[in-house]
């Protein structure tokens, strides 16, 4: 791999060399590296771009990591990699995209993952995006994640992208039985004409399943955001949805919750809050010495963290 590549990898999965356990490593639309271990393998798929990753029944402290750089530009594609985690598990999941373009044609990457999630499993997945490079072509990166959960499962999901990224649409849809918790913290920032529409759609139909899906972004300059979350509620469970922006500039930010309730012991709550950064938190930062400029950022970070 050259050096912008071995940057995209350190930028969308905090990889300064090989990793450890499972990985594949995926460059301008091509698997580089690839490592299995006892319990983890990953298999090409014969009938399209991907790969299968196949967790083994009580594999537990152990990670797989599935970051994609791209450094061509104009180049496209469309990938899909499913997930069979198997019972009583508890495993990492890195994965991420970095597009860097320095050309006037548009780059992207459109990937499919599918979870498939035992009982009793915990999974922890990580997801970032990033663009970079001088270019005028866009980086664009529409991910698409379905999540099913069997019983007493537990999902936690990380999805951050804070830099670079031209245009996303990022959807999200979980399914789970008796028992499963599915957990999403999103962070999110937008600038320059930048668009993002983040959509979750979470069904509930096993007793006692829970999800709380939170998003935390800033929209900035002229940049566009759409917040969609809905939570579906088929039996006793409970369902939480929040959405807190910071608008700047000329920005636009859009909040859409739906809750459909199937079940009297379906307790379902959405929260959502669109607002400008406080003044009192500006002046506070100012009055130590910080440019309007640097407080802005400070707080920014603190509130992204």
């Amino acid at each position: 791999m050259d050096e912008i590549q071995r940057q995209l990898l350190e930028e969308v999965a905090d990889l300064h060399e090989v990793p450890e356990g499972a990985y594949n490593i995926r460059a301008n639309g091509q698997s580089t590296a690839r490592n299995t271990t006892a319990n983890i393998d990953i298999v090409s798929k014969e009938d399209n771009s991907g790969i299968d990753i196949k967790i083994k029944d009580g594999t537990v402290k152990e990670s797989v990591h599935i970051p994609v750089v791209l450094s061509q530009s104009g180049l496209s594609e469309v990938v899909y990699n499913d997930f069979y985690v198997g019972d009583d598990c508890d495993v990492t999941i890195v994965a991420g995209c970095g597009i860097h373009n320095s050309g006037d044609a548009d780059s992207q990457h459109d990937g499919v993952h599918r979870f498939y999630i035992g009982k009793n499993s915990r999974v922890r997945y990580v997801e970032k995006h990033y663009g970079g490079g001088e270019g005028t072509g866009k980086r664009i990166l529409n991910p698409v994640t379905e999540v099913y959960q069997k019983e007493n499962s537990y999902c936690e999901m990380e999805m951050v992208q804070i830099k670079g990224v031209d245009s996303t649409i990022r959807t999200t849809k979980a399914e789970l039985e008796k028992g499963a918790t599915f957990l999403v913290r999103e962070r999110l920032m937008t600038h320059g004409s930048q668009t993002a529409s983040s959509i979750y759609e979470v069904t509930l139909s096993g007793e006692d399943s829970s999800t709380d899906v939170i998003s935390r972004s800033v929209a900035k300059d002229n940049s566009e955001q759409i917040f969609e979350a809905s939570i579906v509620g088929n039996t006793a469970c409970q369902g939480h949805a929040e959405c807190d922006a910071i608008i700047m500039d000329k920005a636009h930010v859009v909040a859409v919750p739906k809750l459909d309730a199937n079940h009297v012991d379906a307790a379902l709550i959405h929260e959502a809050a669109i607002g400008k950064i406080a003044g009192d938190q500006l002046i506070k930062l100012m009055s130590l010495g910080l440019t309007r400029e640097e407080a802005e950022e400070q707080i920014i970070n603190g509130f992204l963290r």
